[in-house]
């Protein structure tokens, strides 16, 4: 008899391209050694090049899908994606709350608040904006917003590292025990720098910029590397340092896809083939949490 692996749950759209939402979640968890499950919110018509149609899901059959898993095979960890609606908020707030996802003390939620599309745009309208702030980051254990979503909850537009603990600070204040300002849109900074903070101490992660336009679905992946290592029982720092080493190497291995922004890979993470493992160096695989 095998042992079962830690469960983590995805409260996301689906990407009929593949390369973003639950299908990068999914990819992730596999890579990270977890069980992944789904509570899909909406599905999206999409390629490389855009999105042309989103179908939301009745909010009542997203928190249905929350509790079922919840009540049945267990969650360790769980995550949000793309929530589409005020509505939907609210009824993942209140399935989280009846299975024990997020506030202190029990199952860790990582709540990644896709607001903003690739070129900036707003993605969420205000009314749920406003949901994710009163109803979403106070039972966050971590957000990780990137900045132009930190720029629509908390109107503060990052230029540099010391606006970034500013908004660090704004984002700490609406609930979540830990707050996580994600660096890769100040392409002003030469490096790449992440920054985690609690209330008290800041936490700066910075890692070399990778010159590639695919980066497709890279924020999913980080968060759902993040949630992996918490389920695995990782603390939030030490997650949050697996995520951002295995977001890099997602990068460094992302792919042309299509006419448009190809994916992140996971792919690095696989064990090789047997021809392959002769020359895969040590250096190459990052060790598990």
């Amino acid at each position: 008899m095998t042992t079962t692996p830690p469960r983590v749950l995805t409260i996301a759209g689906s990407d009929s391209g593949g390369g973003a939402g639950l299908q990068a979640d999914l990819r992730t968890f596999f890579s990270c050694g977890v069980h992944g499950m789904t509570a899909v919110t909406a599905v999206t018509v999409q390629n490389s090049l855009g999105v042309s149609d989103v179908s939301v899901i009745p909010a009542d059959v997203v928190a249905a899908q929350i509790v079922a898993v919840a009540d049945d095979i267990g969650v360790l960890a769980a995550k949000t994606g793309m929530l589409a609606t005020a509505e939907i908020i609210s009824a993942v707030a209140g399935a989280c709350d009846k299975v024990q996802i997020g506030r202190e003390g029990t199952t860790p939620f990582v709540v990644d608040p896709v607001a903003a599309s690739m070129h900036g745009d707003q993605l969420l309208r205000d009314d749920a904006l406003d949901a994710l702030r009163t109803e979403l980051f106070p039972r966050a254990t971590l957000v990780t917003p990137n900045l132009d979503e930190v720029r629509l909850l908390t109107g503060i537009d990052v230029r540099d590292r010391a606006e970034a603990r500013e908004a660090a600070r704004a984002l700490h204040a609406l609930g979540p025990r830990w707050a996580l300002v994600k660096g890769g849109h100040m392409h002003e900074d030469p490096e790449c720098v992440d920054l985690l903070y609690d209330g008290e101490t800041f936490l700066e992660l910075p890692a070399g910029r990778i010159d590639t336009r695919h980066t497709h679905g890279g924020g999913d992946t980080m968060a759902s590397a993040i949630t992996s290592a918490l389920a695995r029982g990782a603390d939030v720092p030490t997650a949050v340092r697996f995520g951002k080493a295995f977001v890099t190497r997602a990068v460094q291995h992302a792919y042309p896809l299509g006419g448009g922004v190809g994916p992140v890979s996971s792919f690095w993470r696989l064990a090789p083939l047997p021809e392959e493992m002769a020359r895969t160096r040590t250096e190459d695989r990052l060790p598990g949490v």
